[in-house]
């Protein structure tokens, strides 16, 4: 049955096939990183320490293949926008492939050099360690609390018109809120409160990739 909404006819067939792969494979891949995510922690010896191998490296295996998926999201949501509401769909895009490059850099720099023997050195640490304070990580806060939280709360306008769209933009508006929240780990300089952001992006964000695939299955791209 499809959606009782105004879909732009941009919202083609690719568009729609591009939306149903990109939300199924985010959810598969946040999936997996949170079980990687708590295998991880669950392996410390002290919540203090960082997540070492392996363990790390999958955590930014599944990043890297993740944030592709998030840029076609995007894509397909500014394709599913109405007319009036594009603006909103454009920045949301926008802000998403700042996030996807700026967090891709830093996760590829860290996978690929952090293994060579010569990037282990201490003079290294503040630019290829995800201890804070270092350079990797005020740029992956950067990344995940300020331009994906940005992302998801200029998406969340364009949906309406129906209660799924309606579930999809309160599950935006609170995956937003939360990322920007775990800004406050850098105000109270308690990296603690980074949960909160985690929470909004690896907790939240998901469940709403899933209602987009339901959205987007639903939805019959307009004759041409």
């Amino acid at each position: 049955m499809g959606e009782n909404v105004a879909v732009a006819r941009t919202f083609t067939a690719t568009a729609r096939q591009l939306g149903l792969v990109s939300a199924v494979g985010t959810v598969l891949l946040s999936a997996g990183y949170a079980a990687a995510l708590v295998a991880g922690l669950w392996s410390l010896p002290s919540p203090q320490q960082p997540i070492g191998n392996p363990w790390f490296s999958v955590l930014e295996i599944f990043i890297l293949l993740l944030l592709p998926l998030l840029v076609g999201l995007m894509v397909a949501v500014h394709a599913w926008a109405p007319a009036e509401d594009k603006v909103y769909s454009l920045l949301a895009l926008l802000f998403m492939a700042l996030m996807a490059g700026l967090t891709g850099s830093v996760h590829f720099v860290i996978f690929t050099l952090s293994r060579q023997v010569d990037f282990t050195g201490p003079a290294w640490l503040p630019l290829l360690s995800f201890r804070w304070p270092s350079v990797p990580y005020a740029l992956d806060i950067l990344a995940w609390d300020v331009f994906f939280a940005l992302s998801v709360l200029f998406a969340a306008p364009v949906f309406r018109g129906s209660r799924l769209a309606g579930t999809i933009r309160g599950m935006l508006i609170a995956s937003g809120v939360l990322a920007l929240a775990g800004l406050s780990g850098v105000i109270f300089g308690d990296m603690r409160l980074r949960a909160i952001g985690i929470v909004g992006y690896v907790g939240v964000f998901p469940v709403a990739a899933l209602l987009l695939a339901i959205l987007f299955h639903r939805t019959v791209p307009p004759q041409r």
